[in-house]
């Protein structure tokens, strides 16, 4: 198993942040609510392929996110590695993403999740139990993140993207603890888990939505 590289998600941070300020107008609250150091899971809705992107040029730190196998073909495959994103396949036990996600959490990175598990209304109303495994097994906080705008105003020439310097709002919570404090990894403990992750970032959503207007 490779480390994820940590250099490359720098790299990956530069260029997020170069397309998304050069092609949209994205309006950033709260970023000073993810810690400076350590490990800590950034948990994001998703309605958008831009998403992703957004947030890596948006985050104050680097992020390691978790994606699709299928998005690594060709040169896409290459470019996602060598910024440090980690291919996840969603229909399988994926130990390899498994260690690899683990493995930046132990490294004190930033680890980036959608924990719908893919794209929908981007409203956190289905969430799936790995988010609750990675935090309870690295101890590594939570931070809420809304992108709201991505899927408003399709461009006119690329209808896949929003218009050309349209507004999207990023707001990141507070961070918070996934666990009950035990340690327990049991099935009932993660599902528990779960249970306490979807109602705080059902909550931001809603305040991020109060926030922005959105």
């Amino acid at each position: 198993m490779t480390q994820p590289s940590e250099k490359g998600a720098a790299v990956g941070r530069g260029i997020g942040i170069g397309l998304m300020y050069g092609l949209w107008k994205p309006r950033v609250l709260g970023a000073w609510r993810v810690p400076a150091s350590g490990p800590v899971i950034l948990a994001v809705n998703h309605a958008h392929n831009l998403d992703g992107p957004m947030l890596m040029g948006t985050a104050p730190r680097p992020v390691h996110f978790l994606i699709k196998k299928e998005a690594f073909v060709g040169p896409l495959g290459s470019f996602l590695e060598g910024i440090g994103q980690l291919k996840v396949d969603r229909d399988s036990t994926d130990r390899a993403a498994i260690g690899n996600a683990l493995a930046v959490l132990e490294h004190g990175g930033v680890l980036g999740i959608f924990p719908e598990g893919t794209r929908g209304e981007g409203d956190f109303a289905s969430l799936r139990s790995g988010l609750a495994y990675f935090a309870v097994r690295s101890g590594a906080p939570i931070v809420p993140v809304a992108v709201l705008g991505s899927t408003e105003r399709p461009g006119r020439l690329v209808k896949a993207l929003p218009r050309f310097r349209h507004p999207v709002d990023v707001v990141f919570g507070d961070a918070f603890e996934a666990g009950d404090g035990s340690g327990r990894r049991t099935r009932k403990a993660l599902d528990e888990a779960t249970h306490r992750i979807q109602g705080r970032l059902t909550d931001h959503l809603k305040n991020a939505r109060r926030l922005t207007g959105r």
